[in-house]
């Protein structure tokens, strides 16, 4: 197959590319704009530096490479900034994918796969934890909004063409680095919670912070599900055989089925690290629901999906050893 793969020198993207390049015969294409991905990341396949806002490069892209499939990441995704900024998500993440499935449809690229998010849940009630594809969707913020959205134009496009396919992940808390140690997160200005606390832990910070310990949870911290960045770009690599051997659509979560409370994420980074670092306590932030566990049992069962890396000290580890490189 010959593959687009929008924001490929991102974070979950460049792994991705990796597993794709590594573990098939498939022709890649990246696409990014750089703004906030980084060009040394994509270590396999032909590099394109466009934005997805120049829909005339995007058509002219899509026209002349003739792809079978996009996997598209390239979105924005800082939480409170979509709180300060909701135009810039709602056409970053929204309009623009809305224009990508539109060119899509128009030549012929039938099989779709969209980086979505847990947030799409909102804060759901603890009783109703963990959460599954037919769970309720609520989100609480424009970043989660815009990617519902996204997923909804997806949907009522595979109702309105039937040749047009589509897989959409449902991302839990992403973290750690390849184990390889070739690729990993750079972003900057990070504020995922294990990037945070390998920067403390080599004092790239001076401390951290802990926002509200009065949740109802064991020792009072929020508890999240948290995936190992190789096995989440498993996924995609069976999200792309499902589309080929199904011709269906659907929508999966992607965790591991179970969480850890911060404060157990932030222990298990200074054993691994051998620094006690400094962390302080702050009041709540707003919408941080308690606990957010995935229900993984559908992407297990229907696309044989199998993680490998299900080890929070492993996932600490790898994301500490690249970040000693950066």
């Amino acid at each position: 197959m010959n593959i687009l793969v929008t924001g490929g020198a991102g974070y979950i993207g460049s792994h991705v590319v990796k597993q794709l390049a590594e573990q098939t015969d498939h022709d890649i294409v990246v696409l990014d704009s750089l703004v906030t991905g980084f060009r040394e990341s994509v270590l396999y396949g032909d590099f394109i530096e466009a934005d997805l806002s120049d829909f005339d490069k995007i058509r002219e892209i899509i026209q002349e490479n003739k792809f079978d499939a996009v996997i598209h990441f390239a979105a924005s995704l800082v939480v409170p900034e979509s709180v300060e900024n909701p135009l810039k998500y709602y056409l970053n993440n929204t309009a623009n994918t809305a224009n990508l499935i539109k060119q899509c449809v128009e030549n012929g690229v039938n099989n779709f796969i969209f980086s979505s998010t847990a947030a799409v849940y909102g804060e759901p009630p603890i009783d109703e934890i963990p959460v599954t594809e037919e769970s309720k969707t609520a989100p609480i913020n424009p970043y989660g909004s815009s990617k519902l959205m996204s997923e909804a134009v997806l949907k009522d496009t595979a109702f309105a063409y039937e040749d047009f396919n589509y897989v959409a992940l449902r991302y839990f808390n992403v973290a750690g680095a390849s184990v390889d140690g070739k690729i990993g997160q750079s972003t900057k200005d990070a504020t995922l919670l294990i990037k945070v606390a390998a920067e403390t832990a080599l004092g790239k910070r001076e401390k951290m912070y802990i926002f509200g310990d009065d949740y109802p949870t064991e020792d009072g911290t929020c508890i999240r599900d948290y995936i190992h960045v190789e096995d989440l770009a498993s996924a995609h690599i069976k999200a792309l055989e499902y589309l080929q051997n199904s011709k269906k659509s659907g929508v999966f979560n992607c965790g591991y089925g179970h969480g850890f409370s911060v404060k157990e994420v932030l222990e298990t980074m200074k054993r691994v690290s051998g620094v006690d670092f400094t962390v302080e306590l702050k009041e709540r932030r707003a919408g941080d629901p308690a606990i957010l566990i995935s229900d993984n049992s559908k992407i297990r069962d229907v696309m044989k999906w199998t993680p490998k890396y299900d080890d929070l000290e492993l996932i600490c580890k790898t994301g500490l050893e690249w970040e000693k490189k950066i």
